[in-house]
């Protein structure tokens, strides 16, 4: 019964994240997001440790003192921050959080926003994403205008609703990723 609960909280989850991303344009992402949930490592853990409620990785991690199915998670899905993290660049010795690509980062909002609805269901509203951004965000390691652009659509999701937000991602955001393709192609 555990499989089949996560399972159904992966697929639910691509679903939502999907939706989003084509709704913005993002239609690979879409439909490759989080593929590695289906990899044996990530898979069978998640059954093992399924709740239902929150991320079986957590409860692995209480386990085990790491998550194995997480390093294996973040290090293959470009759109969490962790992806990201390197050594700092001019000789700086110290782990910090690199650009990312402005698609990456819309595509974490999406995941952030899809996360929250499918684990508080009808709890839900469009503040949660935030309010789980910022009950943790004093050790995230970002880039500061990666910080800056998924604060920005996190906040503008709490005031002004998914629609809104959404449309602004289209018309804004992802409007200079599109000029800058089609300037490659000519």
């Amino acid at each position: 019964m555990k499989a089949w609960g996560h399972f159904c909280t992966i697929r639910n989850h691509k679903r939502l994240v999907r939706r989003g991303c084509f709704k913005v344009g993002l239609y690979k992402q879409g439909l490759l997001h989080d593929l590695s949930k289906y990899s044996p490592v990530e898979f069978l853990v998640g059954c093992r440790y399924y709740q239902g409620d929150k991320s079986p990785n957590n409860a692995e991690r209480e386990k085990n003192g790491c998550s194995l199915a997480w390093l294996h998670h973040k290090g293959r899905n470009k759109h969490h921050l962790e992806y990201w993290i390197d050594y700092g660049l001019d000789g700086q010795r110290n782990m910090t959080g690199m650009k990312m690509p402005v698609k990456y980062v819309v595509e974490m909002f999406i995941d952030r926003m899809s996360a929250s609805k499918n684990y508080q269901k009808d709890k839900y509203t469009d503040e949660s994403p935030l309010l789980y951004y910022e009950h943790g965000k004093d050790h995230y390691m970002l880039h500061e205008e990666t910080r800056e652009l998924l604060e920005r659509l996190l906040h503008m999701l709490a005031d002004q609703g998914e629609d809104e937000t959404f449309d602004y991602i289209r018309r804004e955001v992802l409007k200079n990723k599109k000029e800058k393709r089609t300037r490659v192609w000519r």
